[in-house]
């Protein structure tokens, strides 16, 4: 018994690590075209829910595709009405695993793996496609745990008291079914894989005698206990993620209970699907009915719950709202990561996708800092300038943060077996926050030189004031332009008018500093200010060439000008 209990956990964790591997290939294979279909297909409820379908169907994985769904929530490019319609999408594509685990049990295919093992071997060692390899390795691993599974047979003995045990709970009781549905949650939020479940279900309705009316109630179980990992983990993340993954939970619990009202009239009409009636008496089911039953009524709950649920997205989505409310803290000045999201698994494709919006917000973060550096030159009360250059030094510290957290996170998606192009990717973005970061840094500069300015008891001269504020205004425009291409696709940015603006910075910086040697000589103002003048300008004309290495690193271009 224990041999065979080790073999049953060991083919678990191989069909688990074959629909990983599977899953993770598809994604590399297609992850930029997924992301482009589902911003583009998403226009109305139907699209939307064929969109969520046909994605799950491709990667093989419901949860890949509602990871996808919150992030892009996460970044603006989803309303919470299309990425709850996706997610119902998602639920019917996930269905189909559980038709492939049918088959797997139902039909002996293990004469057919060997092969592929040897073919996705062979294409893993070709570099243009080890992915399709590493898709054909997972699928193999896949059935051949589900081959494993299939051909274990319990011993008899053994069976005998699975089947006494399983014969003292009524199939007929209301109570027995919301037992075995609460099993089913547990077990899937234990095993943290729904087709773990769906694979011991059908082991235990073809072996053990499990009435396929508790074998149902587990695979409802099932449907809940998928959706509350992404719950708590969600916790964790922004307020919109939580939304997405409450509406995943509300759409599986709702049906739950709808199905529970209809229970046995539901799963007959959905057993008729493969010609299998549970009522009927003196008659055994053979292996194949009782699998591919547990598929039909898989499918039958997740597409008929979409039909009820899909007119009322919009109520759905509100009552996502009305419980994840938003934060009543709106402190920019709190150091947290809007788009990074901890603790959930994603592919390289989506954590690019998310660590492109976290610099983007970075980089508007770091233009406020220097608006308050501006701001800060013309406050001449003491306590409002004493407030005001302690949040430019807090900005400082949340510059620092933001820097090593997402190159940290940059850092554990290099580890992941990645593209030519992502790794690309990757190495700009890790230059780009570290440029970003130098911008910060000389906006504090510019600020402890007005802070020293200010304890000095010394003050510019009005001409000194306004080349400061001219150069301020060139830098202002610099940042600008640079959140602007941050904000838009390449094809849409014109990268030479940061480099223009950096000529205009250069120049008017050369400019000033022949002026401010002259107006010294000339005894138009000390040394000291003269000396403090120039380092804002210097600062400025530092912080341009900052903008200019970020604005290199995002486009992938040189500046050409001299």
């Amino acid at each position: 018994m224990t041999i065979l209990l080790l073999k049953i956990v060991g083919a678990l964790a191989l069909l688990i690590y074959g629909m990983k591997i599977m899953s993770e290939a598809l994604q590399k294979l297609a992850g930029p075209q997924l992301r482009h279909v589902l911003g583009a297909m998403t226009t109305n409820r139907i699209s939307s829910v064929f969109t969520g379908m046909f994605t799950t169907v491709a990667v093989q994985s419901s949860t890949a595709t509602t990871v996808m769904t919150v992030s892009f929530v996460n970044a603006g490019l989803l309303t919470l009405v299309q990425a709850i319609s996706v997610i119902m999408g998602a639920n019917i594509g996930t269905t189909l695993t559980a038709w492939i685990m049918s088959a797997g049990f139902s039909f002996k295919i293990s004469s057919f793996v060997w092969p592929v093992f040897l073919i996705g071997l062979l294409l893993i060692y070709s570099k243009r496609h080890r992915y399709i390899g590493d898709f054909l390795f997972g699928i193999a691993f896949m059935f051949l745990a589900l081959t494993t599974l299939g051909e274990s047979q319990i011993p008899s003995d053994q069976l005998g008291t699975l089947r006494i045990f399983f014969q003292t709970f009524d199939p007929n009781s209301f109570g027995t079914i919301l037992l075995f549905l609460f099993f089913g949650t547990i077990l899937t939020f234990t095993l943290q894989s729904s087709a773990a479940l769906m694979a011991i279900t059908m082991m235990l309705c073809t072996q053990a005698g499990l009435p396929i009316y508790l074998g149902i109630a587990l695979v409802m179980g099932e449907n809940i206990g998928t959706t509350l990992t992404a719950n708590l983990v969600a916790l964790t993340a922004n307020t919109e993620a939580r939304r997405a993954a409450f509406g995943h939970l509300f759409f599986n619990v709702f049906g739950v209970i709808w199905i529970l009202c209809v229970f046995r009239h539901f799963v007959n009409f959905a057993c008729s699907f493969v010609g299998f009636d549970p009522n009927s008496a003196g008659i055994t089911p053979t292996h194949t009915q009782l699998t591919f039953a547990l598929a039909s009524f898989h499918t039958c709950f997740n597409v008929t719950n979409t039909l009820i649920l899909l007119p009322f997205v919009k109520q759905m989505a509100k009552i996502c709202c009305w419980v994840w409310k938003p934060s009543t803290n709106k402190d920019e000045e709190d150091f947290r990561l809007r788009f990074i999201q901890a603790g959930i698994m994603k592919t390289p494709e989506l954590s690019v996708l998310e660590a492109q919006k976290e610099i983007h917000s970075f980089a508007e973060r770091i233009q406020r800092m220097f608006t308050m550096s501006r701001d800060l030159l013309s406050e001449k009360n003491q306590d409002k300038f004493i407030k005001l250059y302690a949040r430019i030094e807090k900005y400082e510290g949340i510059s620092d943060n933001m820097e090593i957290e997402i190159a940290k996170y940059l850092n554990q998606v290099s580890d992941a077996h990645l593209s030519d192009e992502t790794k690309s990717k990757i190495r700009a973005m890790l230059r780009e926050i570290s440029e970003i970061e130098s911008i910060g840094d000389s906006c504090f500069n510019i600020a402890r030189t007005i802070n020293r300015k200010m304890t000095s008891k010394e003050d510019f001269t009005a001409e000194q004031y306004e080349h400061i504020h001219q150069m301020f205004e060139l830098t202002d425009d610099a940042l600008t332009q640079m959140n602007y291409m941050f904000s838009h696709t390449r094809n849409n940015v014109d990268a030479n008018r940061s480099f223009n603006i950096e000529n205009e910075i250069n120049n008017y910086r050369n400019q000033l500093k022949k002026e401010n040697i002259m107006d010294i000589e000339d005894n138009k103002y000390t040394y000291g200010i003269g000396t403090m003048y120039m380092d804002i300008i210097q600062e400025c004309e530092k912080l341009g060439d900052y903008v200019v290495n970020v604005v290199e690193a995002r486009m992938g271009t040189k500046q050409q000008i001299a």
